[in-house]
This record gives C-alpha cells, sequence and structure tokens, in this order.
C-alpha cells in the first residue's frame, strides 16, 4: 500500500533522510522510532509532501505520488496528523472535521467518525481549543480519517498526552485499522505506545533505517538503547 524506493530528503546541502526504502502492507500499523533530529519528522513530511525529496519515490497503492503538491496527495489516498496536532482553535470541532472533506464529495460529517470518538460528538459544537490535549489528538485524527485515506501518517501522536490517555489512542488506532482497512505509520518515541500499537517496529537512525523488526520479536532493550540520549 505504501512504498519508499532510494527516498532521500535535505535541507540545503545538509541530507536528513538517504536512500530509504520502505514498504508497508495493507492493513499494517508500523512505527518509526528514533531520537530526536533522527530523521521522523522530515520523513513524514516527506511523504506528505510539506518537503520536496531530493530523489527516490513515494507511491500509494502502486501510485508515483512523488511529484504531486501536498493536496493532490490527500486526494490520492494519504493523511497526515501532525506533530502539535495543528487543529484550528477558534473553530469548533464539527468545523474542524469538515475542513477534511474538501477532498472528498462528502458535504457532511460521516457517522461512523463520531463512532469512533464518541466524545467529539458530545463536544462537537466546542471549540477546539477549549479541548484536553488529548480530545484534541482524537480531533486531528477525525479530521485526517475525513479525507477517507488509504494511508494515515501521524508524527508523535503522544506528545504532551497524559498516559491513560495514550492507552486509548492505542487502541483506537488499532480499530481505526481493522474498521477502514487502513495502513497506518506512526513516528513515535514513547516505546511501550509502539509496542501497544504497531505490528512492526521501525528505527531510524541519521536518516537510515538501522532495525525493522515484526513486533513479536523486538528486543525492548535494544531499541530503548537507540532511543536514549
Amino acid at each position: 500500500m505504501l512504498e519508499l524506493k532510494d527516498l532521500s530528503v535535505a535541507y540545503g546541502q545538509s541530507e536528513v533522510i538517504t536512500d530509504l526504502n520502505l514498504q508497508v502492507e495493507r492493513n499494517q500499523i508500523v512505527a518509526v522510532m528514533g531520537r530526536n533530529g533522527m530523521g521522523k519528522t522530515t520523513l513524514m513530511k516527506a511523504m506528505i509532501g510539506m518537503i520536496p525529496s531530493r530523489s527516490g519515490t513515494i507511491s500509494i497503492d502502486q501510485q508515483n505520488i512523488s511529484d504531486l503538491k501536498s493536496f493532490e496527495r490527500v486526494s490520492a489516498g494519504i493523511a497526515f496528523v501532525p506533530q502539535g496536532r495543528m487543529i484550528f482553535s477558534t473553530m469548533t470541532v464539527e468545523e474542524n472535521i469538515e475542513t477534511g472533506l474538501t477532498s472528498t464529495n462528502e458535504t457532511s460529517i460521516p457517522n461512523d467518525l463520531f463512532s469512533l470518538f464518541p466524545v467529539l460528538h458530545e463536544m462537537r459544537k466546542r471549540r477546539g481549543g477549549n479541548l484536553s490535549g488529548g480530545q484534541q489528538q482524537q480531533l486531528a485524527i477525525a479530521r485526517a480519517l475525513a479525507s477517507n485515506p488509504k494511508v494515515l501518517l501521524l508524527d508523535e501522536p503522544t506528545e504532551g498526552i497524559q498516559p491513560s490517555i495514550i492507552k486509548d489512542i492505542a487502541r483506537t488506532l488499532k480499530e481505526i485499522r481493522d474498521l477502514k482497512d487502513l495502513t497506518i505509520v506512526v513516528s513515535e518515541q514513547v516505546l511501550s505506545f509502539a509496542m501497544d500499537v504497531a505490528d512492526r517496529i521501525i528505527v531510524i537512525e541519521k536518516g537510515k533505517i538501522i532495525r525493522d523488526d515484526p513486533r513479536e520479536s523486538v528486543d525492548e532493550k535494544t531499541v530503548a538503547s537507540y532511543l536514549s540520549v
């Protein structure tokens, strides 16, 4: 469903992602882990088109989207939940989610979104800025899902979220994957969350994948050593 082939991304002369290759199957959740500055967010932004890639290709469902603008990539089936959530604080919950409909022919929010996030239905007339961090994260995910994606990207979704809510987010993502037959890629630093949610754990260091293991064979101590400063 998602394939990166020989992907390189640079800021000026500084190459951050180098000849990276990755395949993610349909209905699979992959966690990309690594310390700050190792290229996780750059990889996410390159996939959604916020940062141009220097070389290589990005494909969704065998369609090369490398030359598409961000909004065209959304139409092609990729959705992005950025670090920090970036919801519209002065707009209501309902209005926030409706912004995700712009790439579809829908004019109203699908009922199944509110069934996934019942708290958002209760608060649909409340301004986004008045929600808790966990509720804002749910809102950002719901907004991304409104575009009816094939691939969902999440950049550090547990940042600033209390531990009890982190478990709920992991459970919801697996439910979303199963109900919508989604491919999910999440960049993360919290190993317990990655182990809860992912089918595969990838470790990225200096823009290259150095480990790629199915969850059941992950050596948590080894992965943790790559996350420590």
